[in-house]
């Protein structure tokens, strides 16, 4: 069962292109409402620029399909008198990648292209050489004052992104900034897709939510739970692949990208929904892999699993590379499982499924 078409790849492309900074993620969600509106029946768009899909919206038994839509990015902080722009992070940037990389400053006139800026090696003392830091590096946006830099619409709270583009390696692996977790909105938009066109109906109303701001404490989520109240959320969201270089499997576990989607056991997880899936994955021969998490997942999975009353939720993962770079990268093989999981899972839920931990 092949999935990704070149159409859709073509949509993934243009998806992780797009700015969609925490806490500005409507560029994105616009795109990705569009690219999903001929395989749903109604949507609803919060407050903050959650944007849920919405199959069966009549139906009383609800499940979610989750994302989140959020990209890591940069605030600017402090303008200097030379104009040099000092910054802050809005998520968990990090600050060790960016000296010598391309930006893109949003403001109100518009894109204003910029670069972080580093001490050349020739200038550097050795012995007692700086690390990047959050406090030490800068951007250059080609001006020489405060004055020139505000007259390009440069000021404190304006968002800064990457400007790295997707790209695909030996035709089996994508590449890009903010596959951390737009890769996860491409694979439940998919799903919608793919039930659309097999005519798949399902007995329950189908909630495919693409949250904002779960970069910052899953807000999104937690807000858009309320709004929903769902029976079931099963979550997708990224995780490490531990055999790249300098990864301690001990720490971390032992996943692989190619190995395909990671299913998670842990306290947010519901136990009988946990079954399920994995019993979907082994009748449809997907290959998978376990994780384990401790107090929490650090995905949107614990604001559904620990909201109004408790919803039996799921987290099923994909393994990936080098997160929160610029050069965030996951096989293509382990989309297409994880969008077949779901795909399949969907179509074994009961519209009354009483998932307690004792029935």
């Amino acid at each position: 069962m092949k999935i990704i078409n070149k159409k859709s790849e073509k949509f993934l492309s243009d998806y992780i292109n797009v700015a969609s900074p925490t806490g500005f993620e409507s560029s994105g969600q616009k795109l990705w409402l569009d690219y999903i509106k001929p395989y749903i029946d109604d949507y609803i768009v919060d407050t903050y620029g959650t944007v849920v899909g919405i199959i069966n919206p009549n139906e009383k038994y609800k499940v979610v399909i989750e994302a989140h839509a959020d990209e890591i990015s940069w605030f600017v902080h402090y303008i200097t008198k030379e104009g040099y722009i000092y910054l802050r992070r809005n998520g968990g940037s990090d600050h060790q990648i960016a000296p010598s990389k391309r930006v893109n400053i949003h403001t109100s006139k518009g894109i204003v292209k910029a670069v972080f800026g580093w001490p050349a090696i020739h200038t550097r003392d050795r012995a007692n050489e700086k690390s990047p830091k959050p406090e030490n590096i800068f951007l250059d946006c080609g001006c020489n004052s405060k004055e020139e830099v505000e007259k390009l619409g440069v000021h404190v709270g304006c968002v800064v992104t990457y400007e790295d583009n997707f790209l695909k390696l030996n035709d089996s692996m994508y590449v890009g900034r903010a596959l951390d977790n737009r890769i996860g909105g491409f694979m439940i938009a998919e799903v919608a897709r793919i039930l659309k066109e097999n005519k798949i109906k399902l007995p329950f109303g189908l909630y495919i939510t693409n949250a904002v701001q779960e970069e910052v404490g899953l807000r999104g989520a937690q807000m858009i739970v309320e709004t929903i109240k769902p029976n079931v959320a099963i979550v997708t969201d990224v995780c490490h692949d531990t055999t790249t270089p300098m990864m301690n499997k001990i720490k971390q576990g032992d996943q692989k990208c190619g190995r395909g989607p990671v299913i998670f056991y842990g306290p947010a997880v519901q136990n009988n929904l946990l079954n399920k899936v994995i019993n979907v994955a082994e009748e449809n021969k997907i290959k998978f892999q376990r994780g384990a998490v401790s107090r929490a997942t650090g995905t949107d999975t614990d604001a559904f699993a620990f909201a109004t009353g408790g919803v039996a939720s799921a987290l099923i993962s994909l393994p990936l590379k080098y997160m929160h770079t610029t050069v965030e990268t996951v096989s293509k093989n382990d989309v297409e499982s994880v969008i077949k999981l779901i795909y399949f899972l969907l179509q074994k839920i009961k519209n009354n499924e009483d998932f307690r931990y004792l029935s």
